[in-house]
């Protein structure tokens, strides 16, 4: 039938005639032993036919009867714009209060989801955090879809069975310290501390600006005083931490410390790393004097890789004899930058950089979306959260600038006092704007790799502060 040359017509012919062949076969036989396997087991109930039109199809006993009318009606009930409108669903306050959450507020949030996205992909804000933030917040809203559903946990099986897709997420990594952790790694590998090692006193600055994290923790008891909010010490530990605008420790530290308030805690020090160019400057120009902005600071002496591969080592060694509960953070950035600084794992410091850092940032932001849901965020105790965040934030670039001028009246060689508002963990943004503003005053003046000094040392100054806390606090 099919010439020597293998015709590709006549193969196609010879396939589709087996096929046809086949499936006569199976339907002779599945035709006849169907309907004698029936009578085996219910002789009386036999299959439906044209001759039995009242035979049960096997497996169909409790099936609900839907006739066309009842069909329309379950198809509008499980729309999401009837669930919007009749949903109340029990829920649980950030403090533990029972809370019922109604159609209009999933709607709600789904809105901020939607805006959060615009904020990322249009405006440019921090677009690979935003973005899976704003998709995690409108996927968990969803009425019916169960995306973010808890699941139930199986005892004999030992398993959460029925989870929803972002609640495997958070379970795996977000509501521990795994994903952070991952992040941290990447960060040291993309950190050169070499600005930081040939400048050492700008380390100041960087701890500086954990007044923001401390100082916050004092407003925020005297906000227990307005009515429905309270804060206890491990809450305002994790609405404090903020201030150092580093989202991985925010999260490292609420995971610890408050989980209930994640969603909020972490929306908000990533919305305020986004909004670095437009919170600093205003603060910046407020605290320096035009000739103060002038200053021009002295290049950089070169670092040899002796000590950028030493660094990482005694900084780890360091934090694990003084601040072991600081350890877990400071030495996965230590490792991700000693990968990157040793140039003898380039493919370990490469993958480190890119492809881990990605999926990690896409999971994590996922996960955190995944928590903003209507209980935990319309309430008062959210709003304050996000207002002193952001308190906490501007203290950080205050007083790292102040610091700065502060160390000017002992230095010989000047300081430019923007540089100290890069004191905060908004790595690079904060030294990029710090770079901006000195150069809107004089374009000659470059300031970033001054600027990169007390930023990686606010990296490692938050870390510090998110350790003191979790040692003072608990979570261990």
């Amino acid at each position: 039938m099919i010439s020597n040359k293998k015709d590709p017509v006549s193969i196609i012919k010879a396939c589709f005639l087996i096929l046809a062949i086949a499936i006569a076969f199976s339907f002779v036989s599945t035709a006849f032993s169907a309907r004698t396997h029936a009578q085996t087991v219910a002789s009386s109930d036999d299959l439906p036919s044209f001759k039995n039109l009242g035979g049960i199809i096997p497996n169909s006993t409790g099936l609900p009867r839907v006739s066309l009318g009842s069909f329309a009606r379950n198809i509008l009930e499980t729309t999401g714009i009837y669930a919007f409108f009749t949903d109340a669903i029990q829920g649980e306050t950030p403090s533990g209060i029972p809370i019922t959450v109604l159609g209009w507020q999933e709607l709600l949030m789904v809105l901020v989801g939607f805006l959060i996205i615009y904020l990322g992909a249009a405006k440019g804000f921090e677009p690979l955090l935003l973005i899976p933030i704003g998709f995690g917040t409108v996927f968990v809203n969803i009425p019916f879809a169960g995306m973010g559903n808890p699941g139930v946990w199986n005892e004999t099986l030992k398993l959460w069975e029925h989870q929803g897709f972002l609640d495997i997420i958070y379970k795996a990594g977000v509501g521990n310290e795994f994903f952070p952790l991952l992040i941290f790694v990447g960060i040291g590998a993309m950190t050169d501390f070499g600005p930081l090692i040939a400048n050492p006193k700008t380390a100041l600055l960087g701890a500086a600006s954990q007044f923001g994290v401390f100082g916050t923790m004092f407003f925020i008891s005297f906000a227990n005083f307005l009515p429905s909010v309270a804060f206890n010490m491990k809450e305002a530990c994790a609405t404090a931490i903020i201030g150092g605008a580093d989202g991985p420790t925010t999260i490292y530290i609420s995971a610890k410390l408050a989980p209930h308030l994640m969603a909020t805690v972490a929306v908000a020090a990533y919305s305020y790393m986004a909004l670095v160019p437009i919170i600093q400057p205003p603060i910046m120009k407020l605290l320096t004097t035009k000739q103060e902005r002038l200053i021009r600071m002295q290049q950089l002496r070169p670092v040899s890789q002796t000590e950028k591969v030493c660094f990482p080592i005694l900084t780890f060694a360091l934090a694990l004899t003084l601040i072991p509960s600081a350890a877990p953070l400071i030495g996965c950035l230590m490792f991700g930058n000693f990968l990157r600084e040793c140039k003898v794992v380039d493919r370990l410091s490469d993958t480190s950089q890119n492809a881990l850092m990605n999926i990690v940032s896409m999971f994590l932001s996922l996960g955190v979306g995944s928590q903003m849901t209507p209980e935990k965020f319309l309430n008062p105790s959210s709003l304050i959260i996000v207002v002193m965040g952001l308190i906490a934030f501007c203290i950080a670039t205050a007083t790292g600038i102040l610091v700065a001028k502060f160390m000017n009246l002992f230095l010989k060689e000047k300081i430019n006092p923007l540089i100290g508002s890069a004191g905060v963990s908004a790595v690079p943004m904060a030294a990029r704007v710090a770079n901006k503003v000195g150069l809107e005053e004089d374009p000659g003046n470059f300031l970033l790799m001054h600027a990169m000094g007390p930023n990686v040392a606010g990296v490692i100054g938050t870390a510090i502060a998110a350790g003191v806390m979790i040692a003072v606090y608990g979570g261990h």
